[in-house]
């Protein structure tokens, strides 16, 4: 019997050949191990489609780099189903499901906490790029599905190049939901910045900046990061976004853009499976620990 399973996917289950991004992926789950087994606890790590693993021989699963699951959604849902009663995930499953679709902005919004303005696009719903121009008065633009991860068909486009992304759209929105949020231009400038919060509170943050011509900021898509000490007015931004959340998490992370009126705003509230950067401050992992340790 295992206390807790660190879920990961099967790319980061003893890789054969390694590289820089993969070396960072098994520091950041090693880090989280020994942090619980410090604890005295019997920590193992399996990818989360692991057919051959029975579930109901561990406590708990904490979500940490699932990160394959972008490209496999419908299996990952049906998953979730079947084994939320055999275990017990970190975070649960009714925060996975509420965070999992960007609609969840709409919640956060609606408890006065700022965002990208930001139109949603129902699956089905017949409209064009123009006409969403035209109707906001934009001129620039990010278009990207409700549900998604890792930048997947993210697009910035404006008043001049919508008509290239035409089909592309009208693609998705018959499969899809998808957001179309004013384009924010200090995410070019100044970056984008992650606040990891442990239980509700701040531990540390990074700066994330994308490449010369991109504004999408992930490392794996040319994106560089770099260590942020966050100031009271972000803190507290964060802060108010978790005590806005319908649930209470074990782990988030809070990433705030500044807006083109220069005030924070909220891009994303991750709370399934975001990177922590656990190795800039070996602390927020002792923290974490701790947390799942009192769930015992």
């Amino acid at each position: 019997m295992f206390d807790v399973v660190i879920l990961t996917d099967n790319r980061y289950v003893n890789p054969v050949e390694t590289n820089w991004y993969i070396d960072q992926v098994l520091l950041e789950d090693n880090l989280l191990k020994t942090a619980l087994e410090n604890k005295g606890l019997k920590v193992c790590k399996k990818d989360w489609a692991d057919k051959n693993f029975d579930w109901t021989t561990t406590k708990h699963a904490i979500f940490r780099t699932t990160w394959d699951y972008f490209e496999r959604f419908e299996e990952f849902f049906k998953w979730i189903e079947e084994t939320r009663y055999k275990t017990t995930f970190i975070n649960s499953a009714e925060i996975i499901n509420w965070n999992i679709d960007k609609h969840y902005l709409q919640d956060l919004q609606k408890n006065g906490i700022n965002i990208a303005p930001t139109l949603f696009i129902e699956k089905g719903d017949t409209i064009i790029l123009s006409e969403l121009f035209e109707k906001t008065k934009w001129k620039e633009a990010v278009i990207k599905p409700a549900v998604s991860g890792a930048a997947r068909h993210t697009y910035h486009i404006n008043t001049t190049n919508c008509n290239e992304y035409e089909n592309t759209f009208q693609t998705l929105i018959k499969e899809e939901c998808m957001l179309f949020q004013m384009f924010l231009k200090n995410i070019t400038i100044l970056g984008e910045i992650s606040l990891i919060m442990i239980g509700g509170k701040y531990t540390h943050a990074v700066k994330k900046k994308a490449k010369k011509g991109d504004f999408r900021v992930q490392d794996d898509h040319g994106g560089i990061v770099e260590k942020y000490n966050a100031t009271k007015e972000e803190i507290i931004f964060a802060e108010n976004c978790i005590e806005n959340c319908p649930f209470s998490p074990i782990y988030a992370r809070v990433d705030i853009v500044y807006d083109n009126n220069n005030q924070p705003s909220l891009s994303e509230l991750e709370l399934i499976e975001p990177e922590l950067w656990f190795r800039n401050n070996i602390k927020s992992v002792e923290i974490l620990a701790e947390k799942i340790y009192k769930l015992f």
